[in-house]
């Protein structure tokens, strides 16, 4: 097994374990509210957790195609210097 391979074993190992101790502490703090505190609680936490989820999306998204909407800004640019462009008419939108 290579060094760089042990060593992504290594933090895969770290990552689960921080994350099972996080849940189980969770877990802990959960188990002390009323279930319906505690229903509530799951209930902001699903969609917190659903905005950070899309966020992750939104990022990887930009990422892919941020070399891209560089690029088309720099054609826009160079269209715009050369008099190939016509300003925006917000009344025909």
């Amino acid at each position: 097994m290579t060094e760089q391979l042990a060593s992504r074993k290594t933090k895969k190992r770290e990552k689960i374990t921080m994350s099972s101790t996080a849940i189980v502490t969770m877990t802990k703090m959960m188990e002390t509210l009323p279930e319906a505190t505690q229903n509530q609680v799951i209930k902001e936490l699903r969609a917190y957790i659903a905005e950070l989820q899309d966020e992750i999306r939104w990022n990887n998204s930009f990422k892919r195609s941020s070399a891209e909407l560089v690029k088309a800004a720099q054609r826009a640019k160079e269209e715009i210097a050369a008099g190939k462009s016509t300003p925006l008419d917000y009344n025909q939108l």
